[in-house]
């Protein structure tokens, strides 16, 4: 049962007195107003913390807002940083991973306006953890070491033991467990001789997660009894709600179900008293895969099902994964085989989409493979020294007499040695130069020019907004039925055959291919570079894979075998993209414009290019098409839209 380590964010706000000096009556009436509105905003401040404590998230946001206001009106940009910094980890604790991002940001970005190197650390680390919790192991370590550079500044021992732990929680999802525990070890150190029981407890969890996928039980037990002591201390409930789910874990491990069913019962009461999605999630999917082990499926599918709503809600793909696993057995223990098949796909689907410990073994490893490089130069070296120091040592031990000899052995031999190192040398250089040339070919195959240039530059890849972007799926109707037909080979050659035509017409009209999800075919315009003709060009695409669809279909009846039919969509509009964690990489976008693309696709009818109304709205002047309004078409999710379906103009083809 996959685990996830929850990640410390450690809030450093100090709260400092402001004095105004003045000499008239009309000035000092100022002083007082701002000082009296800057004690009304710490004190709703101060009262916003108190229900963030209490679980009551709700209000403590309300609360964080009115300060917000307040510390905005007077200027106070340290404030403003404090207000935003709550903010972020109450919207991280309700499962609000955007939200929290934006506002973590919010709160650096005023943090540097008053140079406030303290609060920069704290929040420079947060970012990295909540990039973390979300997979994106790339950016939590590019942040991370940006919060040590200043720690380092600072000399903040507790904050560099906090950054240690959160190193040593990625070091445990690329499963290298003795660095991860050394990690741990090393931000313990420095928290046992502190008062911060919270962080202690934190630092316990997470190596008792560890040991618990060592299989360590005892240690395990040891850590996570510790941990929940010192959280029952200081009554927190969240941090509560992670040790009772490890315990959790701990005994489901060990197959101790009824032990397993109490502690994460118990986590999953606190979460829901709190709001915690998170966990809300994590616990009802881990209770259900307990049921499915005790035989009680019809129990487990209700427990999944909660859990996996829960886990879409956050976007937290890994536990998605884990509850279509565990509604996959049940439904096949129920005899239901449609439904045990429709979660095992998704489930199949959500395992591509993670990324995890491979790509990152892989990156540590290049560093590993370099440093084993400069150790064979040095040994070659030195070996080439004692080979010498040997040489000479015969030649003197040689008798005047065979000088001559020895002295033109030694001549040719080292002209031999010379000549293959040389050789040797020229040979590598070559083979280096290919193996970059497939590199870069490969990493161009893979990410687009600019991306791949600063993914080598910098090792990292920022995400970016775009304004406006062109959207277009595909995917096969009937595609089931159709395939049942073919044999696994045939079918397979099919989807290559139109694929690969399909890239050949997005690479003619200058458009990106984004990815292909089984039948389903993504590509957008106007990235990563924006270009004013990419609107034109993907509906033109677009025609001709539906052109090229048609064709296909009457050549494989004229041959007696079953062909496919498509449906295909186009909507323009914003998005964000860049490259999705640290496994495969691959270029992404995101953004409702994608889902809204989806519908549209989804609401299409074979043969047709069906568009939104925002896309009509930017190319129904452009002569080259001609265009059929649809009307107001319900999409799931989205409500009515209205959809047009386009085609070439055929004065202009003519």
């Amino acid at each position: 049962m996959k685990r996830v380590i929850h990640i410390v964010f450690s809030i450093f706000l100090l709260f400092n007195g402001i004095s105004f000096f003045g000499q008239s009556r009309i000035k000092q009436k100022i002083i007082l107003t701002k000082k009296e509105n800057i004690k009304m905003a710490d004190s709703i401040l101060n009262l916003g913390m108190k229900y963030q404590d209490a679980g009551e998230y709700s209000k403590s946001l309300l609360l964080f807002d009115k300060s917000l206001k307040i510390y905005n009106l007077l200027g106070k940009s340290q404030k403003v940083g404090d207000c935003c910094s709550y903010k972020a980890v109450t919207y991280y604790y309700q499962g609000d991973y955007s939200n929290a991002l934006f506002f973590f940001k919010k709160s650096n970005e005023a943090y540097k306006k008053t140079k406030y190197k303290k609060g920069i650390s704290s929040i420079l680390n947060n970012i990295g953890g909540v990039y973390y919790y979300l997979g994106n192991y790339l950016d939590a370590l590019n942040y991370y070491k940006q919060a040590i550079v200043v720690q380092e500044e600072l000399n903040d021992t507790k904050m560099t033991a906090a950054t240690s732990q959160n190193i040593g929680a990625i070091y445990s999802q690329v499963e290298d467990y003795p660095n991860a525990l050394k990690y741990f070890r090393k931000s313990y150190l420095i928290y046992k001789n502190s008062t911060d029981v919270k962080a202690i407890s934190q630092n316990l969890n997470a190596s008792g997660i560890v040991y618990i996928k060592l299989s360590n039980y005892p240690k395990a037990l040891k850590n996570l009894n510790q941990a929940l002591e010192n959280a029952n201390q200081i009554n927190d409930k969240q941090l509560k709600i992670e040790i009772l789910s490890s315990l959790g874990e701990l005994f489901f491990k060990q197959s101790n179900f009824e032990r397993a069913l109490y502690y994460y019962n118990l986590s999953l009461k606190y979460a829901t008293e709190i709001n915690s999605l998170q966990y809300i999630s994590i616990t009802e999917v881990a209770l259900g895969k307990i049921l499915n082990n005790l035989g009680k499926n019809k129990q487990a599918i209700t427990k999944c099902l909660k859990g996996y709503t829960t886990a879409r809600k956050i976007g937290a793909v890994s536990v998605k994964k884990e509850a279509c696993d565990c509604l996959y057995k049940a439904y096949k223990s129920n005899q239901n085989d449609k439904l045990a098949l429709h979660f095992y796909e998704k489930s199949i689907n959500f395992k591509d989409s993670l990324k995890s410990g491979e790509t990152s073994n892989k990156m540590m490893n290049m560093e590993f493979q370099r440093l084993q490089l400069l150790d064979s130069i040095s040994h070659v070296n030195k070996e080439h020294a004692v080979e010498i120091k040997h040489k000479e040592e015969v030649q003197k031990k040689e008798t005047q007499r065979n000088i001559i000899i020895i002295s033109l052995c030694f001549i040719v031999f080292v002209a031999l040695g010379l000549w293959n190192r040389l050789n040797y040398t020229r040979k590598s250089k070559i083979a280096l130069k290919i193996e970059k040339d497939l590199s870069e070919e490969l990493l161009l195959n893979i990410l687009p020019e600019e991306i791949a240039q600063e993914l080598k530059e910098k090792g990292f890849v920022n995400a970016r907004d775009f304004n406006l972007v062109s959207i277009l799926f595909s995917d096969f109707k009937s595609f089931t039925q159709t395939a049942e037909k073919m044999s696994p080979q045939n079918l397979v050659e099919e989807i290559n055959t139109c694929f690969k035509a399909f890239d050949l017409i997005t690479e003619k009209h200058k458009i990106e291919k984004i990815k292909t999800i089984g039948d389903s075919y993504m590509a957008a315009g106007g990235i990563p570079k924006p270009d004013k003709e990419s609107l034109t060009n993907i509906v033109l695409a677009g025609l001709e894979m539906q052109d090229f669809m048609s064709k296909r279909k009457i050549n494989n009846e004229a041959n007696n075998n079953p062909a496919f039919e498509m449906r295909l969509g186009i909507h323009a509009g914003p998005i964000v993209a860049g490259i999705v964690g640290i496994k495969k990489f691959q270029y992404d976008v995101w953004g409702d414009t994608v889902n809204t693309a989806s519908r549209i696709e989804s609401n299409g009818i074979v043969g047709k290019v069906n568009i939104s109304e925002s896309l009509y709205d930017l190319i129904k002047d452009d002569e080259s098409f001609v265009f059929q309004y649809r009307g107001n078409i319900h999409a799931k999710g989205k409500g009515e839209i209205k959809m047009y379906f386009v085609e070439k103009n055929p004065i202009i083809s003519n």
